[in-house]
């Protein structure tokens, strides 16, 4: 699969050697037209799923070939790697990972010299480079070297302490003495998981920290993978657990209770923890996408902020955050941006931020959890023949005229007298349409989908 997103596919199978050279040439080419710093090198991180330090070693290899020396940080998240780039003054980064895709799954995500991803234009660039086959190759006397550098995990961790201790003094978290329960996945996480914990003075238990790539579970963090979290939470009287995802742009919680709380939360508590914390001046503004829980604009409405929506996305968010100077933006998955540190999903800054706010409210989470309005959201997925998306969309807007409507990406429906709303959007990988609905109670989001599915099936 070669997206927008990057590459990604099955290790033995779609991602050959092959396809990682012709993706990395395409990249290289990318890197040539946009010539700043030109002489920049190219951050590499990798997740830590097994195979990928083989996948790395190609894609290097290749970056080389290019004539770009190569900064190589091992196993690495996602977000170190976007904050070295800076680091390096780099011309770009490219990260070795599948995100939350099973374990036979891996692939490249190419970031820009300001260490995020490539926005639409820029990422449908680096798509038409690679069907066309370009590719940069230097002479022999040109070749780029190789260098290590082993220092992200701690300069992502101080970064965070930095800006945290700007929400609530570090010395007040590490006097509440948190006991968190800390789940890595044995991927890039760990290390600045632990390292982030220690510092803010927690008292952690670390499962699945050692950085193998061999999931214990599941990748994607959801509940049904998380029930073991779950319960050594309760079992272990912690105050908080946290999950990461491979790459550890995507954090998910559970209360002391062991109750999952749910991805949405995340990206809620952490507007709750920066918002509350003032120092904005009139107001602030957040981004996050169509398909994310109102939580955000319950929390920004309390706090006089405003949020922008975008199409689905991380690059589509953080270009809004670039665009609007955002103070904070992210995804319902469990995925936090905070420009402070870096553009691009990090659990690390939802973690410090979560902490922050349980220790400024004296609160515990499920106590937090209880003050945040709530919601019930519904998903389903809708074949439809080829061409048809369009009259589908036209067929929802027509049928819910009078709602406060967004076509970004699909159409979305706000209905704001009962806090509700319904997205539509076609899949980018099937002859799909994507509905996801949210209301204030379960039965209520499952009869807009109801609705909607009928309506798209009469279209």
């Amino acid at each position: 699969m070669i997206t927008v997103s990057g590459c990604r596919g099955v290790v033995g199978g779609s991602l050959t050697p092959e396809t990682i050279c012709r993706y990395v040439g395409a990249f290289s080419a990318w890197l040539e037209e946009q010539k700043a710093p030109g002489d920049g090198p190219v951050v590499v991180g990798r997740d830590g799923r097994r195979g990928g330090d083989v996948i790395a070693d190609i894609a290097m290899s290749a970056l080389r070939a290019s004539g770009r020396r190569v900064i190589d940080l091992g196993i690495a998240m996602t977000a170190t790697t976007g904050l070295m780039v800076r680091r390096h003054n780099g011309a770009g980064g490219l990260v070795v990972t599948a995100s939350h895709n099973p374990a036979e799954w891996n692939g490249l995500k190419p970031l820009t010299a300001d260490g995020r991803a490539p926005d639409a234009s820029q990422a449908e660039r680096i798509v038409t480079l690679f069907h066309e086959g370009r590719r940069v190759l230097a002479p022999h006397d040109a070749l780029g070297a190789r260098d290590g550098d082993d220092t992200g995990h701690h300069a992502h961790v101080a970064a965070v302490l930095e800006a945290i201790d700007r929400v609530v003094n570090i010395d007040q978290i590490k006097r509440r003495g948190v006991r968190v329960a800390l789940d890595s996945l044995n991927c890039s996480g760990a290390v600045g998981g632990m390292l982030l914990l220690d510092a803010l003075g927690c008292e952690l238990i670390h499962v699945n920290r050692d950085s193998s790539g061999d999931f214990p579970h599941p990748p994607e963090p959801i509940e049904e993978h998380l029930k073991d979290l779950c319960m050594l939470v309760k079992e272990s009287f912690c105050d908080i657990g946290f999950a990461q995802d491979p790459d550890a742009d995507r954090l998910v919680i559970v209360d002391e209770k062991g109750t999952y709380i749910g991805e949405e939360y995340t990206l809620a508590l952490g507007a709750e923890a920066l918002l509350g914390a003032g120092g904005f001046g009139s107001a602030a503004t957040l981004a996050a996408n169509l398909s994310t829980s109102r939580m955000i604009d319950d929390v920004a409405k309390k706090h006089r902020a405003r949020v922008v929506r975008t199409p689905v996305g991380e690059a589509n968010v953080v270009s809004a955050m670039v665009r609007e100077g955002c103070a904070l933006g992210g995804e319902g998955n469990g995925g936090v941006v905070w420009p402070e540190i870096v553009h691009i999903r990090d659990s690390l800054s939802a973690i410090a931020l979560t902490l922050a706010l349980m220790t400024r409210e004296n609160a515990s989470l499920s106590e937090l959890v209880g003050r945040t309005p709530a919601y019930a959201i519904d998903k389903r997925k809708v074949a439809i023949r080829e061409g048809l998306a369009d009259k589908a969309s036209a067929a929802i807007r027509q049928r819910w005229s009078k709602a406060r409507i967004d076509t970004q990406d699909g159409v979305r429906i706000d209905l704001d007298d009962e806090g509700a709303w319904l997205h539509v959007r076609a899949s980018n990988t099937e002859p799909i349409l994507r509905l996801i609905a949210e209301a204030p109670t379960k039965q209520r989001a499952a009869a807009l989908l109801d609705e909607a599915q009928s309506v798209i099936e009469g279209a």
